[in-house]
């Protein structure tokens, strides 16, 4: 069954306000372990490897499958994939509320983005049915990224009040109501709609999309926790890389490829994707390492933590309601380009963090980082699909949700690949010489591990503590030096990119 697109949908804002909800979801829980990585440290003792991949998990599979959802979303029905992905996420994140080891919650976490690929261009999808008037539907779909935006900064906030009252896994449970109220809801609110004649989906694309991005973060990562490229990581990089140019080169061939790769042939185009990608890389970057500093390092409670952290939430939330109108007074150049030298700023200050550093310092350059990312997200994707045809539009969206999630958890993966290297590399050269050679290895795991350790070791806690909080700062001020330059580097290749307004 099909929705008729000749005549406005009657009940289209209340179906809009249903279409933000799991967007909404599905882009905080990127963000909401932020807070809980202390007490999950605590009580499963992952690795860092392990802690990588618990935040990792999901974000990876949700971008992976999110080209492969849409496409099984025009055969079997936008509104029936929504609702089968939701069942499945909040199955999920009751079974990672349960976990009772780091593996139990890698798996779910896994399935949480298996589920999750399914709500992201459902939403949008039906977002485009609903809403025939072009004026309301870029309103509609503006908003629809505020919701996504503001989802990633929201969910160390929620987070953070969740964990004051309740053990880590209520940042899990906490999906479980509200994803039966949106099953209820969909069911009642939303039309269905599917593809009249909808593309055949390739199988091998989907193979090859994963054979090229799963090996290199493996790569990534186990070279983080080694401190060292081992043969074992080199094939898994050249495995990826060679299935990664096999996917391009088999998407050119195909007359319904999984994902169009000539886009990129538009300027605009391919600078929209890079913002938007860039920037959600700095957002849950800095935020992961922000709420674990605000816990850890100064020693505030979640909930005062999750307070703190309000004023990027709010810098992000501001500025992506404001964005609109500076792009019709100023163009979406001037726009993204000042924005990613705001956010570098913000970066620039958080690689800058002196030893013993005050809070409002790391607070004012993630509020900057905030203030920049906002209006780039919240238009990026008025961009990319004003850089097309108009019959290309679903196809570029998809590139664009995709880029965007990669983007995201990319952040954490590389930006909490190289703060971990540099903290592991500090801590080793500040410890105190009566350290066991096993608690060694178990504090140059975590900041959370080392400061569990301490209390363990009361003749040493004071220096062992000081040391892993300063190794800490060490790397996460690492990671703003990364994102400062990302950041410079994508201001000026928008001045290239956008130049046609």
């Amino acid at each position: 069954m099909t929705t008729p697109t000749s005549r406005t949908h009657p009940r289209r804002w209340l179906a809009l306000a249903v279409l933000v909800v799991p967007v909404l979801l599905t882009s905080m829980d990127i963000s909401i372990l932020y807070m809980a990585v202390p007490a999950i440290t605590a009580d499963l003792a992952p690795t860092t490897g392990q802690t990588l991949w618990i935040l990792d998990a999901y974000g990876f599979l949700l971008a992976g499958l999110l080209i492969t959802a849409g496409n099984v979303g025009d055969r079997i029905g936008r509104r029936r994939l929504l609702l089968l992905g939701s069942g499945l996420f909040g199955a999920a994140s009751f079974a990672a509320a349960l976990s009772t080891t780091p593996e139990a919650l890698i798996l779910s976490r896994a399935l949480m983005g298996v589920g999750g690929a399914t709500l992201m261009p459902s939403t949008l999808a039906l977002i485009r049915d609903v809403f025939t008037d072009p004026d309301e539907r870029t309103r509609a779909v503006g908003l629809w990224t505020a919701g996504f935006a503001g989802g990633a900064a929201l969910g160390p906030i929620v987070g953070g009040g969740l964990l004051e009252f309740f053990d880590w896994g209520s940042v899990f449970l906490i999906n479980v109501p509200v994803v039966v109220a949106l099953m209820a809801a969909g069911a009642l609110v939303l039309p269905e709609y599917r593809a009249e004649r909808p593309a055949p989906l390739d199988p091998p694309s989907v193979l090859l999309s994963f054979s090229a991005v799963l090996p290199m973060v493996w790569a990534v990562k186990t070279a983080a926790e080694e401190l060292t490229v081992t043969p074992a990581c080199g094939i898994a990089l050249l495995a990826g890389l060679l299935a990664g140019a096999l996917f391009v080169r088999r998407q050119r061939r195909l007359t319904a490829p999984l994902m169009d790769v000539d886009l990129f042939a538009n300027p605009r185009f391919t600078g929209a994707v890079l913002a938007g990608a860039l920037m959600m890389f700095s957002l849950v970057g800095m935020m992961l390492h922000t709420a674990q500093f605000l816990q850890l390092v100064q020693g505030y409670s979640p909930l005062r933590a999750a307070l703190l952290l309000l004023p990027v939430l709010a810098a992000v939330a501001v500025n992506s309601a404001l964005s609109a109108g500076a792009a019709r007074r100023w163009g979406h150049r001037t726009v993204f380009v000042a924005g990613s030298m705001v956010a570098a700023g913000g970066m620039l200050l958080l690689a800058l963090t002196p030893t013993g550093p005050p809070t409002w310092w790391v607070l004012l350059g993630s509020a900057l980082v905030g203030l920049g990312v906002g209006p780039v997200i919240a238009l990026a994707v008025d961009v990319v699909v004003a850089a097309v045809n108009p019959d290309r539009a679903g196809a570029a969206s998809a590139v664009s949700e995709t880029a965007n999630e990669f983007g995201a958890a990319l952040g954490i993966a590389v930006l909490g690949t190289v703060s971990a290297v540099v903290y592991r590399s500090a801590v080793g050269r500040g410890l105190p010489d009566d350290i066991p050679g096993e608690g060694v290895e178990a504090i140059g795991s975590s900041l959370g591990a080392a400061l569990a350790l301490a209390e363990h070791l009361p003749h040493a806690a004071r220096d062992l503590t000081t040391a892993a909080r300063e190794a800490f700062v060490s790397g996460m001020a690492a990671t703003g030096a990364v994102g400062f330059g990302l950041l410079l580097a994508l201001a000026l290749g928008l001045l290239v990119l956008l130049r046609r307004e």
